[in-house]
C-alpha cells in the first residue's frame, strides 16, 4: 500500500479471450497473496469450475483447489481473462462498501490489445456500478465498447448472503455463447 491506497492486481489475459470477468477490487487476503479470489471462502473458481470443468470419474466437477497458476491457466484455456475495474483505492477491511478514491484501470488499452472479448461479467453490482461510472463514460469518448456485452453476476465473495448453488444457477451463461441474447445486457 502506497500513501494509504491499495494498488490492484494485473490482468490475466492472452489473445484467446472472449469473455472478461471484472470483480472491483481485491479482497486484503488476495491482494496479501496476489492472487485473484484468494480467499478460500470466496466461491470464484468453484463457480468457474463447474461452469467450465469437467466431471470427475464419481460424477463430481473438476477440483480448483490447485496451484494457484494452474486455475489460471485454466481460466485463460477456457477463454477468460480476469482482472477488476479498479486499479487503485482506499479501503479499510475488504468490502466494496468501504471502497474511497477509487481510480479505475485502463481499459481503452486493454480492450485495443485484446479486441476478441466480446462479453464482460461484473463478479458483483459494486463492480458494475463501478465500470459504468468510471469506465464506461470513457471507452464511450474512445468510441470503443460499443459492441461489447454486460452481464452483472451474483458476487462470489463470503459476504453475499446466497449459496453456492444460487449463484451457479446465474454464474451458468458464462457456458454459453455470446450471441447477443437477451440474457446478456448492453452498457
Amino acid at each position: 500500500m502506497e500513501d494509504g491506497r491499495l494498488q490492484g492486481l494485473p490482468p490475466i489475459a492472452d489473445a484467446s479471450c472472449r469473455i472478461l470477468i471484472l470483480g472491483s477490487m481485491p479482497g486484503a487476503l488476495s491482494l496479501e497473496k496476489q492472487e485473484y479470489y484468494g480467499h478460500p471462502r470466496n466461491h470464484f473458481w468453484k463457480l468457474l469450475y463447474a461452469v467450465f470443468g469437467s466431471r470427475d470419474a464419481v460424477g463430481g466437477y473438476a477440483d480448483p483447489s490447485g496451484l494457484y497458476d494452474e486455475r489460471l491457466a485454466f481460466a485463460l484455456q477456457n477463454g477468460i481473462a480476469l482482472w477488476d475495474v479498479l486499479a487503485e483505492c482506499e479501503r479499510e477491511g475488504s468490502l466494496d462498501t468501504a471502497i474511497r478514491k477509487p481510480e479505475a484501470n485502463d481499459f481503452g488499452t486493454f480492450f485495443r490489445t485484446y479486441p476478441g472479448i466480446g462479453r464482460v461479467y461484473f463478479n458483483g453490482q459494486a463492480a458494475s456500478e463501478l465500470y459504468r461510472k468510471q469506465v464506461l463514460p470513457q471507452l464511450q469518448k474512445l468510441g470503443l465498447g460499443e459492441t461489447i456485452l454486460y452481464q452483472t453476476l451474483p458476487s462470489s465473495s463470503p459476504a453475499r448472503a446466497m449459496s453456492l448453488e444460487a449463484k451457479l444457477e446465474s454464474w451458468r451463461m458464462l457456458g454459453r455463447t455470446g450471441d447477443g441474447s437477451q440474457e446478456v445486457e448492453q452498457a
